[in-house]
């Protein structure tokens, strides 16, 4: 068979035309993931396989993407970890035993085989009934925004008690990286031996940190996880907020290097190096415009890109939940016509 565009981009082969997919293309915008959720929370979907390979598959069908990526969460990890990971109605994710000292580190514990078996067998699930055409992507949050999430007890717009634990006792900070690092590695290695086709790291929130933070505190455990994805298997690397942190990203390894809208496509590919692929960079509040302007900065996307084997198309971020469903249509529909080699 011949090699989906999708996969041929990450190993910046030709391919017919840009391949696209989104990321949390199966979410709020869409009806029939709103009738899920009225009956089902979102924890007790990511963990009920039927119901997160159903979604990701009709989703990705559905949108006529050039990728799936299976339903879960990066946060999933943390709970076998004994973090006491919640999921609040309209308020997100929450921490009931935030990390704030070593003692903290040293509590965490390193999950057991089989902990997240509920993804895996979505994966798996997800991989049967997907047409052999659409790859399937798993993922995982990377170590320092798994950290951060921690640290803070949740979200947070400054980052404060993560940095501040990163400047006061970089021995613990140490200590916790590995121990996600080793965590993410097996949680990625077994999505892939269930069947996934590529794999995104997602580091959400790395772009609060200076690049020499990031170089010294973050890049090396990043690297190890990367380092350790079955070889093979493509490995995204994406963040946000990211553009000085680009070639410290490259440097940390990854087949893709996501890259988010505050940064020019042809700009960012240039500083990482043609030798890499790309995946972006549409900002997710163009997809509110009308369709011509969704139209039109798509192509001027596209034309950054400039027909360059490895450039897979995507948003800079995850699509938002006010989004009408027939602009993400257009989207899809005008990536595949304007960029037809």
């Amino acid at each position: 068979m011949e090699t989906p565009p999708f996969l041929a981009a990450c190993r910046r082969q030709p391919a017919p035309y840009t391949p696209v997919w989104l990321m949390r293309q199966a979410g709020r915008y869409l009806p029939e993931y709103r009738a899920i959720r009225e009956k089902t929370g979102f924890l007790e979907l990511c963990r009920t396989p039927d119901l997160a390979a159903q979604v990701t598959v009709d989703t990705a069908v559905r949108l006529r993407v050039d990728a799936a990526i299976i339903f879960a969460d990066i946060l999933l990890v943390l709970d076998p970890m004994g973090a006491g990971l919640e999921f609040a109605r309209g308020d997100g994710p929450t921490i009931r035993h935030p990390v704030r000292t070593a003692a903290d580190v040293d509590r965490l514990r390193d999950p057991e085989p089989g902990a997240l078996e509920y993804v895996a067998e979505a994966v798996r699930r997800a991989r049967g009934a997907l047409p052999p055409a659409i790859p399937l992507i798993g993922f995982a949050g990377a170590p320092f925004t798994l950290a951060s999430y921690l640290i803070e007890g949740g979200g947070s717009r400054l980052y404060a008690r993560t940095k501040a634990f990163i400047a006061t006792d970089p021995g613990a900070w140490r200590a916790l990286m590995q121990k996600l690092a080793r965590a993410v590695t097996a949680y990625l290695d077994a999505q892939v031996e269930a069947g996934a086709d590529a794999v995104q790291l997602f580091d959400s929130w790395v772009g609060c940190l200076s690049p020499d933070d990031y170089r010294t505190h973050v890049l090396p455990h990043v690297r190890a996880v990367v380092g350790s994805v079955r070889r093979g298997t493509p490995v995204i690397h994406f963040g946000t907020g990211t553009a000085g942190l680009l070639e410290g990203m490259r440097a940390a390894g990854g087949d893709v290097i996501g890259l988010d809208w505050r940064v020019d496509l042809d700009a960012a590919w240039s500083r990482l190096g043609h030798d890499v692929a790309v995946q972006g960079n549409l900002d997710p509040v163009a997809l509110l415009a009308p369709v011509a302007e969704i139209r039109r900065r798509a192509a001027a996307i596209l034309g950054q890109a400039a027909g360059r084997p490895g450039h897979i198309f995507n948003l800079g971020h995850g699509v938002l939940p006010q989004t009408p469903v027939d602009h993400v249509h257009a989207l899809v529909d005008a990536v595949h016509e304007l960029s037809a080699r």
